[in-house]
């Protein structure tokens, strides 16, 4: 060997190598958290806006949409939203006098198809539902759609205008299931919203979220971004006179995880899931996660 190579390698600094067991593990959770902590900024749709900014726009688009909500949906999906519910509901198949706490329950179709599912399969007089939103106008949107009903003469719903990512008010393991619909996404934390699920319900209880998805198939990606993009705004601005909201709604489905990311981060926080932890619908434009807690 040349005798000055020699040397310069005999005065290198040694290589400490720390072993592959020893390197800390990093789930997809953790990293978020990580990357949250560092990061004060999140997205609002395609624009990025100070965290502490998102939940008052969003806040503000929901009271915006809130009074044509159900008539959109069924503009948007031509109907199909009724049909993705009734699936989602059919697929929880809860018990009888299950307790079901709704985050994001909005104008309350999910809270609806539960108690009517309890009373007409179950022959169920005493199952219940906590609805929690955390706009007031989509909330009173859903207490129109009980105050005349027995479910609310009976007192079987309730409603409390509440944060998804801090449920305060509700005690440690006190419902059998957690649904969230079409909300998660709009949240500027979705594993705290997950966190919240796991302690609030009870050993054995189940976590169940209906949110947008993605499409793999690429022919019907396109279908479906045309129709997002061009369609969905265009109904909001001739049925809702506000192209700028259903635009917002739009974007924030492309920024959601997508469901084998969503379906760990399910599982980071504590939950258990069943195979891949989701069921597409409609070739994925929508997905149903679940986790139980054992």
């Amino acid at each position: 060997m040349n005798s000055t190579l020699y040397r310069r390698l005999a005065r290198a600094t040694p290589v400490s190598v720390r072993p592959f067991a020893q390197t800390r593990s990093f789930t997809l959770t953790t990293i978020l958290q990580q990357n949250n902590e560092h990061d004060s900024t999140t997205h609002f749709g395609f624009k990025t806006v100070p965290k502490d900014m998102k939940e008052t726009l969003v806040r503000n688009v929901f009271s915006k949409v809130a009074s044509n909500y159900d008539i959109m949906n069924d503009a948007m999906s031509m109907g199909v939203h009724r049909l993705w519910k009734d699936h989602f509901i059919r697929s929880m198949s809860p018990a009888r006098g299950a307790k079901l706490i709704d985050v994001a329950g909005g104008t309350g179709d999910i809270a609806q198809r539960f108690l009517e599912y309890q009373d007409k399969i179950n022959g169920d007089s005493t199952s219940s539902v906590h609805m929690v939103d955390i706009n007031p106008d989509m909330l009173r949107e859903g207490e129109q759609r009980f105050a005349s009903t027995k479910w609310h003469d009976d007192e079987r719903i309730g409603f409390t205008v509440g944060n998804a990512e801090n449920l305060e008010f509700v005690k440690d393991g006190e419902f059998d299931v957690y649904t969230i619909a079409f909300g998660i996404r709009n949240c500027t934390h979705p594993e705290r919203v997950v966190r919240e699920a796991y302690r609030v319900l009870k050993p054995g209880g189940r976590f169940m979220c209906l949110e947008f998805s993605r499409v793999s198939n690429p022919v019907l990606a396109s279908l479906y971004d045309m129709h997002s993009f061009y369609v969905i705004p265009k109904l909001g601005e001739l049925i809702a006179n506000d192209r700028q909201s259903y635009e917002y709604l739009v974007e924030s489905i492309r920024k959601f995880p997508a469901q084998n990311e969503f379906a760990q981060i399910i599982r980071d926080e504590g939950f258990t899931t069943i195979g891949k932890g989701y069921e597409n619908l409609t070739f994925g434009t929508v997905a149903i996660h679940t986790g139980y807690k054992f």
